[in-house]
């Protein structure tokens, strides 16, 4: 039975790779985050971003129990404060399927427990997902999380109760502690348009009147304004989200009247645990109030920011029902759309009480982002921006929103560098990039004048594709440039290798929604996918230079090898023989052109031109005799092939793991075999015994945490007996090593 690769600590995988392959002398720095976007104009010294780091590491449980160590456990001398046998078992603990680690707040869930789907669900709003492999699950409890728990109306009280009802163990002083300090300020405070003015709001009056004593807040506050004002607390009442079921109801009668008989629609269906946690109350005279003082346009900035340097990020609201001011999109889901189950949950996360709620969705590559945010749009209907991160992004969302939405085609417009098209009625639709958005150089007349006309309006939704590549000084500039209500963010992998992603939380939102990968594929929303990595032998030639060289040069060596190249092929010849769409990926420019060249396919990098881009994947969709094509790492994202069921990777980005995630996600989408067992498969091509093979291990990380395991295939049966195998004499390899040698360390970079 061939091993398979198994999920281990992130900060173990770097040493228990350096035992089996040699370790790389220097990674690049620069490589680490491969930040799609980079702008030389902006400093290292940013004081926003250094603002952000304090209140992330304010809001952290380890900055919190720093202190509290010797409070909680007693030192081992040999495993320090990680023995936790002086915890105390409750009675009926095989019944409850938590473990809660006390001092980093980790939360280790039994999957196999009777309770694991209600467990899920509660844990995915509370805690953040770490490892989801098939027996145990991990979460952390964070600062971000809470604000993320909090925005959708949990109470303290509820997440104790739950998480003390299915730990084994009593719930930890510090958890509680935790919970309960940064729950108090975290999310209480909003920032709301109403009528067009913009009000600070809290249930908490104590904690409006501590605003307006600041020096800063207190002097914000609209003169002669009605001071603060009291109301009812909004609800989700009256609001349909388009594409649901309570939608399609609505449609087909839409005089009837819900049992309230109040003319207003029932509201969402929301986890029935969480439902059950929240307190509720039908008594009038308890009803819910919340406080608000009104504050000018030009001061919420300044506003959000002292309330983040107090600890209390505000979160932003938007009430788009009630805003008289902007003009009324008129787009609506076809009405043969129909969202998925998890979609409507995490829409329910952002349009929790009715109002629309800034922050970022997570779901798989494939499982229907773009329609979530097409969704959102439809909800909303308000002019909307959306921002991607290439121009065949901008030609795909617009494709989409034409395919899923009722829009018409006037009303949706196209801001790239070869079209600045403006919509020709009051409101509509704007599909961008960001370095679009962004460009701080000298613009051409045409788009100077576009961007003018974007920044003199008022946008009600932006939503942010892929979100997870936006530095945080790209993104500031983004903001700045463009008033929007609400942000909208969308990833399959919030995961950078800098450690910058905790930024998004402030910059943009909470996490509102993560989806299981795992239970998708189950459930057949996604690709059930068979991960494998071939390790291919050096051929003697090869390697011998490959010890020698010390520079760029030797990764070139290890994409080059002859045994690797024949690897490739032989995968490429089966699965297309077996009826599969194969996407070959390489992020090293050269070996694919050699690559390609060599296979007669078709391939495209970043000089390949937007024309040929189109006919190439088009090419590839509809035409049964092109069934492989080559991608450099401009196809990690935003690309969408669904007919693509075999991916096959001879070149990576060092040890990203967003990226093996990214690609991963180009055969996600693969629903056109019915095969029993695995429909997709991913191959990456390793050579062994070199620096690769310690990058390897460092890549599978989030995929393995995912609940994926990645077979080891040592050698490919059949492989020798393949008509026309490339590089199989002495001669062939070495004449392809002189051609590699003569390379310079350019073309081993780029």
């Amino acid at each position: 039975m061939p091993p398979k690769r198994k999920a281990v600590d992130g900060s173990r995988v770097g040493r228990a790779s350096k035992r089996a392959t040699p370790v790389p002398s220097s990674t690049p720095q620069s490589v680490l985050s491969d930040d799609d976007y980079t702008d030389p104009g902006v400093q290292n010294s940013d004081v926003d971003g250094d603002n952000i780091k304090k209140v992330v590491e304010k809001f952290s449980l380890q900055t919190f129990s720093r202190d509290k160590k010797s409070q909680v456990l007693k030192q081992d001398p040999h495993f320090g404060y990680k023995d936790f046998s002086s915890l105390p078992l409750k009675p009926d603990h095989a019944n409850r399927p938590l473990w809660i680690e006390p001092l980093k707040g980790t939360i280790t869930l039994e999957s196999f427990s009777p309770l694991a789907s209600q467990a899920q669900d509660f844990l995915t709003t509370i805690a953040e997902p770490l490892s989801r492999p098939t027996h145990l699950h991990e979460y952390r409890l964070t600062g971000n999380s809470l604000y993320a728990a909090v925005s959708v109306g949990l109470l303290p009280a509820d997440i104790i109760n739950f998480l003390d009802r299915l730990s084994k163990t009593p719930l930890p002083e510090t958890i509680k502690q935790f919970i309960v300090n940064f729950t108090k300020s975290y999310g209480k405070i909003k920032v709301v348009l109403k009528h067009n003015r913009f009000f600070v709001e809290s249930s908490d009056p104590a904690m409006l009147q501590t605003l307006l004593q600041d020096e800063v807040i207190g002097a914000q506050r609209v003169e002669n304004s009605e001071g603060i004002i009291q109301q009812a607390a909004p609800k989700m009442g009256g609001l349909v989200i388009p594409g649901t079921k309570d939608a399609a109801g609505l449609r087909q009668n839409p005089d009837q009247k819900p049992e309230n008989g109040e003319g207003e629609a029932p509201p969402l269906k929301d986890d029935d645990l969480l439902v059950s946690l929240r307190d509720e109350d039908d008594d009038d005279e308890d009803q819910a109030q919340v406080h608000s003082f009104e504050i000018p346009n030009t001061s919420v900035e300044a506003v959000k920011a002292r309330c983040q340097s107090m600890g209390c990020p505000a979160l932003e609201e938007y009430d788009f029902r009630n805003d008289e001011i902007n003009p009324t999109l008129d787009i609506d889901l076809k009405p043969n759309a129909q969202i998925r189950s998890y979609q409507e949950k995490s829409l329910s996360k952002m349009f929790g009480n009715g109002r629309a709620k800034s922050g970022i969705i997570v779901l798989p590559c494939g499982a229907g982002k773009t329609l979530v945010g097409i969704t959102a749009a439809c909800t909303i209907k308000k002019g909307t921006i959306v921002l991607c991160t290439s121009s065949m992004s901008v030609v795909q969302w617009r494709n989409e929103f034409l395919r899923w939405s009722n829009i018409d085609p006037n009303d949706i417009a196209i801001f790239t560098s070869d079209n600045k098209e403006r919509f020709r009625r009051s409101t509509g639709i704007i599909v961008s990039t960001y370095s679009m958005v962004s460009q701080t150089r000298a613009r051409s007349h045409d788009a100077e004048k576009m961007m003018d006309w974007m920044q003199s309006r008022e946008w009600g939704l932006m939503i942010l594709d892929e979100v997870h590549v936006v530095p945080a000084s790209m993104f500031r500039k983004v903001t700045s440039a463009i008033a929007t209500q609400t942000k909208l963010g969308l990833t399959a992998t919030l995961l950078r290798e800098d450690d910058k992603i905790k930024d998004l939380n402030f910059l943009i939102g909470p996490k509102l929604y993560e989806a299981n990968w795992m239970e998708l594929a189950e459930q057949g929303h996604i690709a059930k996918v068979q991960c494998a990595e071939v390790w291919c032998p050096m051929t003697t030639e090869f390697y011998t230079e490959y010890m020698r060289e010390k520079s760029r040069k030797a990764a070139l060596l290890y994409i080059m090898n002859p045994r690797k190249f024949q690897a490739c092929q032989f995968l490429i010849d089966y699965h297309e023989k077996r009826g599969d769409k194969v996407i070959v990926f390489s992020d090293n420019v050269y070996a694919l052109e050699r690559y390609a060249l060599k296979l007669n396919k078709a391939y495209i990098y970043g000089g390949t031109p937007q024309n040929e881009r189109l006919r190439i994947l088009e090419n590839f969709q509809h035409n049964e005799q092109v069934n492989t094509i080559f991608l450099s790492k401009i196809g990690d994202t935003s690309l969408d092939l669904p007919e693509a069921t075999c991916l096959i990777q001879i070149s990576s980005h060092y040890g990203s793991r967003r990226q093996e995630a990214q690609r991963l996600g180009r055969i996600l989408r693969a629903k056109r075999r019915n095969d029993e067992g695995f429909n997709a498969f991913f191959y990456s091509l390793v050579s062994k015994d070199t620096d690769e093979m310690y990058y390897s291990s460092k890549r599978q990380a989030f995929l393995v945490d995912q609940g994926y395991a990645f077979k080891v295939i040592t050698h490919l049966q059949g492989i020798e007996n393949l008509e026309g195998l490339a590089y199989t004499t002495a001669a062939e390899r070495r004449e392809l090593l002189q051609e590699v040698m003569l390379q310079n360390e350019t073309s081993a970079a780029r």
